[in-house]
């Protein structure tokens, strides 16, 4: 053997050496932990066990005075007993050590609580939200979002978040939709790894990483109506091919917590749900963590008209395998009885209780029950310049161009008079979003700052009109502006003077996210009046929307000649949308949501099935899939975006590289004039199947970026993975046949071969 080949052998060997270390390494502290955790779980009483199913929201100011009566008194009582397993909404390093060293040195045991915040797109520093995050289509960029926002948060004392939620969904009047990836399970997938990997990194123990929560087991995207906490009724092959597959792609990524949901599905309460949270993800997908419920929804069994009352509630829920109870008392109330009655085994008490105390154990609350309470550490790192540049990196991929008419963008940086005009240019909170509980009010680069950054211009400000008609609250219903139109006036005398009119317009951060379902999808209040009435009088205009889900601009679409979906963009978003407006940045977002013409057209979403008339036999015929009023088309498709240049897709070819596998290659070609950034995109179709499948489906993207008139060849391979489906019972299934590959900027593809599996 000669040297170089022996180098070669020694290194494998050496390689796959370390490998079996690595390996055995992670199987002996996965053993060390579950050892750990039997030999404490032999320790407890039944009621210490129920105590870490139980978990309270923040109650007293646990900085001060001890309470003596009412709910705060018991909750506090219940801590020192050991019958918490866990907070939320207890922040901040001073109030974190305060609960910790009450269950820590107070109580019989010492069990470290787990500290749980709703993390949904930053702590402090806001990134944009979630579905513009997904705009990106950038995994690394979403997977540093996550992890900046766990830095903070943990330098805050946070160990645990209910984040991601991965739920899919297709109807853009449910408000949290801004909460989620969009409508496609393929990229949701992906997404959800990202996020899941971000929060939790590579190892939980390290004290900037935090424990993740897939969100909500299962079906919530898909409420009857868009209607919030509503019913869901879909069937098995949605079921299995659309709302599952981000879920399970969150337990491959080893997420350590599930939450499940407020809606019944095929009319069982997801929280009392056995075939969801036993059979499904506990038993066929091997979930190792443990299940949260929402809000109270163990209580609000009962309501559905499920459970009897609170005890029959809590006897369901934890039969059906909801590990911990989030602030309804059920169990720390009736679980101790149920188990004396028989009807709830202590074998399910032990079972919850080991996969709660073995995440306790992984984020080295044992070990140290105060590493996430430095405060030294809170000062340096929260609010730091490093995160602040990071969800501006963020804030600018998320941006989509969505029309750009005679190159009116990006702006000249000097000798222009520009109108801003719109109340959102000037406001300093709505950009930061729904879902910012820690964030403080006013602390969002807002619009006009971001401009004004650029000084070679004039800027001249009109609001125009307000958008709400009082300040709004996250816990109150939101009273839109539906008359005062007293600005106006000063709005179009200042479009008439202006080079350029750029109207910010679209929703406060408050009419999206929870309890935020609306059935109009327009520019809310007057706005719509506004927009036409300084259209009127100044044609040279870019529209700059904020919004936390799509909306329905046909108006706009048709007349205005430039369009930025600008989202709500978080901390640094005034800065995003001024350097993507200016040209220092070439917008490069996709949408990852179907915006319709009309609201009729939702639920409206482009991986649909085909019918068996999806076209008219002869022209003008009646009686084919359509609406009388309005086009079955999109008024922007999933997918699409613009850049500040233009490419072209070619040469598209499939050959085969294996069994089932298949590489699609095609050339990409920026033939504008500046550089730019495309996600390149590949949809299948298979044509006959057992179960009917959509009419396209993602099954692979590439982001590529190109100098002008630079051509690449991208290469993405399609495998069982991408062009197999489950059946109705859950099964994965690959047929042969024939299929239909797609490839292009968008949904909306330019090219198509066909394939024989």
């Amino acid at each position: 053997m000669n040297r170089v080949r022996y180098k070669f052998y020694t290194l494998i060997l050496i390689s796959m050496t370390t490998l079996t270390s690595c390996k055995q390494e992670t199987k002996s502290t996965e053993d060390s932990i579950d050892a750990k955790v039997k030999t404490l779980l032999s320790k407890m009483t039944l009621e210490e066990k129920i105590g870490q199913m139980n978990q309270y929201n923040g109650f007293w100011d646990v900085t001060g005075p001890t309470p003596s009566t009412g709910d705060a008194a018991k909750k506090y009582e219940d801590l020192r007993k050991g019958y918490v397993g866990s907070m939320l909404n207890v922040r901040g390093v001073e109030n974190v050590r305060a609960v910790q060293k009450i269950a820590v040195e107070e109580s019989r045991l010492g069990i470290p609580l787990i500290i749980g915040f709703d993390l949904i797109h930053g702590y402090k520093t806001l990134s944009p939200i979630p579905l513009a995050e997904s705009a990106s289509w950038d995994l690394d960029a979403i997977k540093h979002a996550a992890e900046v926002a766990a830095l903070e948060a943990s330098a805050a004392g946070i160990n645990w978040t209910f984040a991601p939620m991965v739920d899919i969904s297709r109807d853009a009047r449910w408000g949290r939709v801004m909460e989620g990836a969009g409508e496609d399970p393929y990229l949701g997938s992906l997404i959800a790894q990202a996020r899941v990997h971000g929060f939790q990194g590579d190892d939980l123990s390290k004290p900037n990483t935090l424990a993740a929560c897939a969100k909500h087991f299962a079906g919530y995207g898909f409420v009857e109506g868009g209607k919030e906490y509503n019913t869901v009724d879909v069937g098995t092959s949605t079921l299995y091919n659309v709302v599952f597959p981000p879920f399970k792609a969150a337990v491959d990524a080893d997420v350590k917590t599930f939450m499940n949901a407020f809606n019944l599905l095929n009319g069982i309460p997801s929280t009392g749900n056995t075939f969801l949270q036993r059979n499904i993800l506990k038993g066929t997908w091997d979930f190792k963590g443990f299940v949260v419920s929402d809000w109270a929804s163990i209580e609000e069994m009962r309501k559905h008209g499920f459970a009897k009352d609170m005890k029959q509630a809590a006897e369901i829920a934890a039969n059906a395998g909801c590990d911990m109870d989030m602030e309804s008392d059920a169990y720390v109330i009736e679980l101790a009885a149920l188990v004396k009655e028989g009807k709830v085994s202590e074998a399910v008490i032990d079972e919850a209780v080991s996969r709660i105390l073995k995440v306790k154990y992984e984020l080295g609350l044992f070990d140290d029950p105060y590493k996430y309470c430095d405060e030294e550490r809170e000062k340096s790192v929260v609010g730091s310049q490093d995160i602040q540049n990071a969800v501006l990196d963020m804030a600018k991929k998320s941006i989509v161009l969505l029309k750009n008419e005679n190159q009116l963008l990006p702006l000249k940086k000097q000798g222009q008079n520009i109108a801003v005009i719109g109340k959102l240019a000037q406001d300093k909170t709505s950009p930061l979003g729904s879902w910012r509980l820690a964030a403080d009010n006013g602390t969002a680069v807002s619009f006009l700052e971001g401009m004004k950054a650029y000084p070679d211009n004039t800027i001249t400000f009109a609001k125009g009109a307000d958008v709400t008609a009082e300040e709004p609250s996250f816990t109150k219903e939101i009273k839109i502006n539906t008359t005062d139109k007293s600005g106006f006036d000063d709005a179009i005398k200042t479009a008439k003077q202006a080079d350029v009119v750029v109207m910010v317009l679209g929703e406060h951060a408050f009419e999206s996210g929870e309890a935020r379902s609306r059935t109009k999808l327009g520019l809310p209040g007057v706005q719509q009046e506004l927009l036409e009435a300084v259209f009127a009088v100044n044609k040279n205009m870019v529209l700059v929307l904020n919004n936390g889900r799509p909306l329905t601009i046909p108006w706009a679409a048709e007349h205005v000649p430039a369009i930025v979906e600008a989202w709500q963009l978080g901390t640094q978003s005034g800065n995003a949308i001024a350097q993507v407006l200016y040209g220092d940045y070439n917008p490069s977002g996709k949408l990852p949501v179907t915006f319709p013409r009309t609201v009729g057209q939702v639920p409206m979403f482009y991986n649909h099935n085909q019918t068996g008339r999806p076209t008219p036999k002869n022209p003008g015929d009646v009686f084919w899939s359509h609406y009388i009023d309005v086009e079955n088309t999109p008024l922007y498709p999933f997918g699409f975006g613009l850049s500040y240049t233009t490419f072209e897709y070619s040469n598209l070819e499939v050959s085969k590289s294996g069994d089932n596998s298949f590489k699609v290659s095609f050339d990409l070609k920026n033939t504008g004039a500046i550089a730019g950034k495309e996600t390149a995109q590949v949809y299948i179709r298979d044509l006959v199947a057992s179960v009917v499948r959509p009419v396209k489906e993602l099954k692979g993207f590439k982001q590529v970026t190109l100098e002008p008139g630079e051509t690449k060849n991208i290469t993405i391979t399609l495998t069982d993975k991408e062009l197999g489906f489950f059946d109705n019972d859950g099964n994965y299934l690959v047929e042969p046949g024939e299929f239909k590959i797609f490839v292009g900027g968008s949904s909306d593809t330019e090219l198509e071969v066909s394939i024989t599996l």
